[in-house]
Order: C-alpha cells, then structure tokens, then sequence
C-alpha cells in the first residue's frame, strides 16, 4: 500500500511495421481494492481503473463512506445522461470546487436555473452556423504558428503542449473576445492553466468519508498566482466589451448585446465574466489537447501521416487548408476522431445524483457519485475491435460507432455546446501543420498519459518539427 504512493503506474506502448497501441497506463489486473483506487486517482484520475473496468456495464463499489457508480454501457448511458439527466446534472464537488477559481458559475459547472437560462445563450452564440465568420481567425493564426516554425533552425526541440495552448488559445481569443491575444497574454494563460492543474487537489479525500460538498479548495500562495494570471487577461477583456471597445463581431459581444437587449437575463458584469472565461479555458484546452495527441500519434504511424498528406496535397495543393476544405479532409477528420476516441479531453464526467434512482440493475441513493467514463467506454473491448490501436480507419467511408459508444464531447443536454467549433479548429489546424511539417517525438520520451482536470501528456510533449520540401 505504501508503495503505492510512490511508485507511478506502468506506461504500456508497443508497435509494429503498420499498426501502433499508444501509450496508456497498464491497468492491474491482480487484487486492487476501493483504497488503491482512491490512491491512484490522486495521481492521475485514469489509473483508478482495473483491467476488468475495460468492458461495458454498469456497478457500484464503496470507496472510504461514499458509494460510487460506474455507469459505462450503452443503454445505461442514454438513461443516466439523457432520459433521466434532470437527476444527473449536478457536477461532482471535486469538479465544481476546482474551477469555480476560474469560471465561477460558468455553464460547465452551473446546474438548476443558473444553467438552463444560460445554455441556449452561450449555445446560441457558438453554434455551428457561426464558425465561417470565425475561419479568417483559425487560418491566419495557425499560418502565423507555421511561420514561426519555419523561422527556428533546423533540429529546435519544443514542448507541442504549451504551443499547441498557444495556438488555440490565439484562435479562441479572437473568436470569443474579437481581438489577439499576443504572446505575453497566451503565455499567462497557458501557464497559469498548467500550474493550476498541477497544484488542484481533484479528489476530495472528505468527500469520500461523507461530507457531500467536499472541504473547500485550499488556496496556497502558487495556486492564487495561477488563478490571478488567467483572472486578469479575461477581466480586462471583458471590461474593453462593457465598454464599448470591444470588436462588434466577436461572441462576448454577442452576450453583451443579449443582455442590453433582455436585462431579466440577469447576465450582469460577474455573469459575463463566467461565460466568457468558460469559453476561452473549455474552448482552448481541449483542442490544444487533442492537436498535442494527434501529433503524437501521427508521429509514431507514418503510414497513416503519409495518408493524410497525401490527401492535403490532393485536396489544398500548394495553398494554405481553408475552413472551406474540411469537408473533403476525410483523414485528417478521421485522425482528430480516433485521437478524441483514444485521448477524450475530459475523460470521466462525475455527477452527483440528486434522489434515489436506479441505473441499470444498480440502486441508486441520493449524493451517490456517478460516473461516465468515456476513457473505459472507447476501450471498451466487448465495445471496439481492438480497442488500444489507433486506426482512424473506424471513422472513414462514413462509417460511425453505435449510439452511446463514443461521447468525447459529452451527451445529452450537456453535450459541449461547442464540439462544431472545435471539430472544425482542430481539422484545420492539422491539415496546416501536416502540409508544413514532419512532426517526430524526440528519441528517448517516456509519454505518460495523465488526468487532473483533463487529459495531457504528463510535463508535455517534446517534438521536432522538420519543414517539408
């Protein structure tokens, strides 16, 4: 038991000539009790599991004074999340404690009212009928991205997690707030996020003995800096919005003008603040996640990097990808898909049930913690034809897994309003590095998949960017 406190889980990757499992904790598969598990998740939330969880269904366990349900099967999915989500909404104590410093009561972690009068405004503003207006931003801040890579001498090492921040935090910076971002406020951001997730406390060990909203978080003087370096870039944006110097077409105005317009919205200053930072933290670190990955796994399955360079020099020639273009960048969707699969940037979805229920043939009592796991659930082996290889092959010629067996955005009301947007951000930008670039590992790194808040590659990702002829 003790050795578990120190010893990190093992990191299984293997390969061969045309096929490649990438690196994900090796799960037990001897005795590993509700206490281990609790001791594994404070290291990374999904080492929690054993090889007998990688399968579809649904079970409780009871870990220290809390029960906790497993609900990972199809059906019990849509019941959980969509036919009775009204009893599942409330986001886990854990969760809500460590982002309330940064979003407040944002949509992510609101429930009740708060959310349901907020969800169609913040959904309104970031549908998918308002990307193209948000294209001329993605091409131009991954082409300017590119430049400065082509710039570096030939061999310059770097991290692909805090660049890729950085490019989806310029993109989702203009969108949502109109204006850049420039180097010095990406850079505050990215890194006060990265501390933060290093410093929080994701499992609440009082919690599990019975208090059912947590201990509050504990605010040392590191993690206040965090906080108050992400806090000032979006205040002040926020305050140029209010007033009046903020650019007319960007989302934040959008909600600005909704509240002008319909005061009983109640999206006061502190309102708007929350959405705003719930866009630019959900909107930025899930795409750079997910570009972090596909690189990595690009990197290691040249044979499916040679496809989809093939298909950008098909389908793009010379120019730079477009937003236009996606619809014919079959492999690169089918890439950012397999990676969303294998790496889902919010791996477990924690939800507090409300009343008694029953999920499946599992009784539910009230403030029970349920749990979504959709890092089991696409590895599911009764689920996916072997479920650790990375084959974007499963998402080509318009083939589609079943109903409530993918679900990296979520599902149901909750679903992330903003999965169009990030589809089509994280296409594009892969097409436009792949065109440029021969993208590698640097020879010798251990990639170590770990979980606070979502799913990185454990101190990042060193890789080495080759200019293509």
């Amino acid at each position: 038991m003790v050795q578990m406190l120190w010893t990190r889980q093992r990191i299984r990757e293997e390969r061969g000539p045309d096929w490649f499992v990438p690196a994900h904790p090796a799960p037990p598969t001897g005795r590993f009790g509700a206490l281990e598990r609790l001791l594994s998740a404070r290291r990374s939330l999904i080492g929690a599991f054993h090889e007998a969880d990688y399968v579809s269904g649904c079970g409780s366990m009871r870990v220290l004074g809390r029960r906790v349900i497993l609900v990972n099967s199809p059906e019990t999915i849509k019941y959980a999340m969509v036919t009775n989500h009204e009893n599942y909404e409330r986001k886990s104590p854990q969760l809500r404690r460590a982002l309330r410093p940064i979003v407040g009561d944002g949509l992510f972690i609101s429930d009740g009212e708060t959310w349901k009068r907020r969800r169609p405004l913040v959904a309104d503003i970031i549908h998918k009928d308002t990307i193209p207006r948000s294209g001329r931003s993605m091409e131009a801040a991954v082409a300017d991205m590119a430049d400065r890579w082509q710039a570096r001498p030939a061999g310059t090492v770097f991290n692909a997690l805090p660049e890729m921040a950085g490019l989806t935090a310029e993109i989702i910076a203009r969108a949502v707030f109109g204006q850049k971002l420039g180097a010095g406020a990406a850079h505050d951001i990215v890194s006060g996020f990265s501390r933060f997730q290093r410093l929080v406390d994701s499992v609440n060990i009082p919690y599990f003995l019975g208090a059912d909203d947590g201990w509050p978080l504990v605010r040392g003087p590191r993690l206040r800096k965090a906080v108050a370096n992400i806090s000032r870039v979006i205040d002040k944006v926020v305050a140029d919005h209010i007033a009046g110097r903020g650019d007319h077409n960007s989302m934040l105005e959008a909600l600005v003008h909704r509240q002008a317009r319909s005061p009983q919205l109640g999206l006061d200053v502190g309102a708007l603040r929350e959405e705003a930072a719930t866009i630019f933290m959900a909107g930025h670190e899930g795409s750079a996640a997910t570009l972090t990955w596909a690189l990595y796994l690009l990197a290691n399955a040249p044979w499916v990097e040679e496809a989809v360079q093939r298909e950008v020099e098909t389908v793009v020639g010379d120019r730079r990808p477009t937003l236009d273009d996606i619809r014919n960048l079959a492999w690169c969707r089918a890439v950012i898909e397999e990676t969303l699969r294998l790496y889902p940037s919010i791996p477990i979805m924690a939800r507090q049930a409300r009343s008694a229920d029953r999920i499946g043939d599992v009784a539910v009592e009230a403030n029970d913690l349920v749990l979504v796991v959709s890092w089991l659930l696409h590895r599911a082996n009764d689920l996916w034809d072997r479920p650790r290889h990375f084959l974007p092959e499963r998402f080509l010629e318009g083939k589609r897994p079943p109903p409530y067996t993918y679900i990296p955005f979520g599902v149901g009301p909750r679903i992330c309003p903003g999965l169009a947007f990030g589809m089509a951000e994280t296409v594009l930008c892969l097409a436009s590095l792949v065109q440029r670039f021969r993208i590698r590992v640097v020879d010798g790194h251990r990639v170590e998949p770990s979980c606070r808040l979502s799913l990185r590659p454990l101190g990042g990702l060193p890789m080495i960017a080759t200019a293509r002829a």
